[in-house]
């Protein structure tokens, strides 16, 4: 893959991209590392910020976990369970608090969706492990 220093795409995103495609046609499967970033470093010229960054953007999008101090992996697909929101329900999308986050086991990047029922009585789920749908009309 060539990085093109040229272009008006920011490097991270250039390298962003390579890697969502390796990962969406399968080239890297669920559990494999990414390489590190000294090596990508070395392998594409762009400087480690850069390179953080597209691993960072990566997280965000659930394609992709770290572990400080053993690098990043590609994710299984996640498995997704659908919530219907019951009539007085409200759901919102934020960031978890870092106890939140560990207690669900969240990468960073990932929001937690808090549901509040027509009680008042609130729940946080993964955001990346939930479908939110509304009653049918009928």
């Amino acid at each position: 893959m060539a990085i093109d220093h040229r272009s008006h795409t920011p490097l991270y995103m250039q390298l962003a991209a390579f890697f969502r495609n390796q990962i969406e046609s399968g080239q890297l499967r669920p559990g494999s590392a990414l390489p590190s970033e000294t090596r990508m470093t070395q392998e594409y010229g762009i400087g480690r910020e850069a390179i953080r960054m597209a691993v960072s953007l990566l997280r965000s999008e659930g394609l992709v976990r770290t572990q400080r101090g053993h690098g990043s992996y590609v994710r299984d697909s996640v498995k997704r369970s659908t919530i219907e929101l019951a009539a007085g329900s409200s759901a919102i999308a934020r960031m978890p608090t870092r106890t939140e986050r560990h207690n669900l086991g969240l990468d960073e990047g990932v929001p937690v969706l808090e549901i509040r029922d027509a009680e008042g009585e609130t729940e946080v789920l993964p955001g990346d492990e939930v479908e939110l749908t509304r009653p049918t009309k009928g």
